[in-house]
């Protein structure tokens, strides 16, 4: 475990933080109910440590850790946008002081750090409330210098401090009135463990790459619970002054104090930062300028923004149906049939290229449905596929089809205005009546199911086990089709692969018209990988 960082480690941790934070951030959106509903918290924070990784990035080689941490913190005031990107710049500019003239930190300087950054944002804050990011860094600091006396290993308080801050977040929702009311955790507290978490990985050589937000993230808090007229001060108002004048910061604090609330002011060196809710924006500033000039000034409305939510969400909740479809498959075909089925998501992948549980959750999290029903296509998939039901606040019911043409079939006996237990019903027995035919090739020699089989053959599975391998195909297709006709199937489709002619896969469904004479044979051009032909059998 790493003992002790330098200025290098630092900016690097900062820099995994921001990107951390960056593809969270919509996440962190869809918990911010408190101070006022507006749904900006993720995008802030990320925005402010975004500041601070940009300069991290520019820095020289050699920084060493005071240098390193100052920067970062006058990056991160300079950048810092709403309540919680103010908040968050207080928490290392603290940091920043605690490790002045520090050119290494262990554990125990670490642990201090982090307490000199809650103790320097409670003191900037004119009425610091409790379950917010302020409640998680402080108790999670608490625990950090206690623990730090006994083990100094600072990945060991960093893994401690990130784990007090995931308890302290879990505790938020019940201190917090509001956010008990709309049942989340604190965005800005979630927001402060990704930021640990992102340090954490760092120091561990773990190097978070930014990804694109998912903007099918459904949100966790429901913004209609909260009236706009709630929000009582409408205009986050901040601005950054340059001091020009030997005027006391305090008197602007206490000003603002009397038009507005959520009010953070920053005294640095040579800057004001300041971030309040009012209704009077334009008294606020018109105060600040006895100070000194303007280097930034944002006001928003903040009523308009949470009318904007609750809109977005209605026509969210109006777009969603009872039924959704995922299913797994690969080929532009296949993928054809069952979009004409009515899939509404797609996860790539069969056999040899099964997707991840997290491929599977984005595709259900991007149906607007209620339920969701998983086709995952492939015995070695229905795993994967199961593990994203404790994932979503959706009802996801996983369908164990274990090849394509289950898929199919089970979509044919799937009717959306019916009960589900009747489509579970109606799905599985249908299931129970296909067979499925899936022709190969051997990669190298091998034994299956005690037969050998040499590289090059053709190889054919029916339902699952070995039927016949050969170098000739249209023999081989022969023997599947005398098979079918035997076990008496009336409806046989042929889905033929991506290395297969047209030609070739007009000749293989003659093959099965001319043994197969009573049944009822279409060809379909799958474009699958992997088989040359899957052959669903009814």
């Amino acid at each position: 475990m790493k003992q002790m960082i330098d200025g290098a480690a630092f900016s690097a941790m900062i820099i995994n933080a921001a990107a951390n934070v960056q593809n969270h951030k919509e996440q962190i959106n869809e918990l911010n109910v408190f101070p006022v509903p507006d749904g900006d918290t993720g995008t802030n924070m990320s925005l402010t440590l975004g500041a601070a990784a940009a300069e991290m990035k520019a820095a020289p080689s050699g920084i060493t850790l005071d240098k390193a941490a100052t920067a970062a913190a006058n990056a991160l005031l300079c950048g810092a946008r709403g309540n919680s990107g103010v908040i968050t710049s207080l928490l290392f500019r603290g940091m920043a002081k605690s490790l002045k003239e520090q050119h290494l930190a262990d554990g125990r300087d670490f642990a201090r750090a982090l307490a000199a950054g809650v103790d320097t944002a409670y003191k900037a804050v004119m009425k610091p409330a409790e379950g917010t990011i302020l409640t998680v860094s402080r108790v999670s600091a608490e625990d950090a210098v206690i623990e730090a006396e006994n083990d100094n290993n600072l990945e060991h308080i960093l893994e401690f401090t990130l784990e007090s801050a995931k308890r302290a977040l879990a505790e938020t929702v019940n201190q917090n009135p509001v956010l008990k009311k709309a049942g989340v955790v604190d965005a800005g507290g979630m927001g402060y463990v990704d930021i640990l978490d992102g340090m954490l990985l760092s120091l561990r050589g773990v190097v978070i790459d930014v990804t694109e937000p998912d903007a099918d993230v459904k949100s966790s808090a429901d913004f209609s619970e909260f009236s706009t007229e709630d929000i009582q001060f409408g205009y986050c108002t901040e601005f950054i002054v340059k001091r020009e004048h030997a005027k006391d910061p305090e008197k602007l604090r206490a000003f603002l104090a009397t038009i507005g609330d959520s009010l953070v002011l920053v005294d640095g060196d040579d800057i004001i930062k300041v971030h309040v809710h009012t209704n009077n924006p334009g008294l606020a500033l018109e105060e600040a300028l006895t100070y000194g000039s303007f280097a930034t000034v944002k006001v928003e409305n903040m009523r308009l923004q949470h009318t904007e939510k609750v809109l977005s969400e209605a026509e969210e909740r109006a777009a969603e149906k009872q039924y959704g479809i995922v299913s797994v498959c690969s080929g532009d075909g296949i993928r054809s049939v069952f979009a004409d089925l009515g899939v509404d998501g797609f996860a790539q992948g069969g056999q040899t290229m099964n997707p991840s549980t997290d491929d599977i959750l984005r595709e259900i999290n991007r149906t607007p449905a209620e339920i969701v029903l998983v086709l995952p296509n492939n015995k070695n998939i229905i795993m994967a596929a199961e593990q994203t039901i404790p994932m979503t606040k959706k009802k996801v019911i996983v369908v164990p089809t274990a090849t394509i043409c289950q898929g199919i079939t089970a979509l044919l006996n799937f009717d959306p205005e019916q009960a589900l237990d009747a489509n579970l019903d109606a799905m599985t027995e249908a299931i129970k009546a296909v067979s499925t035919i899936q022709v190969t090739y051997a990669a190298r020699d091998s034994d299956f199911d005690g037969n050998e089989i040499h590289e090059g053959d053709y190889l054919a599975l029916y339902n699952g086990a070995l039927f016949g391998a050969g170098k000739d195909l249209p023999a081989l297709l022969a023997s599947i089709a005398d098979r079918i006709c035997a076990d008496g199937k009336d409806y046989i489709t042929i889905f033929a692969g991506q290395d297969i002619s047209d030609s070739d896969a007009a000749a293989a469904a003659d093959v099965f018209r001319t043994h197969c004479q009573d049944a009822e044979v279409s060809l379909i051009d799958g474009g699958q990988p992997v088989y040359y032909y899957l052959i669903s059998a009814e």
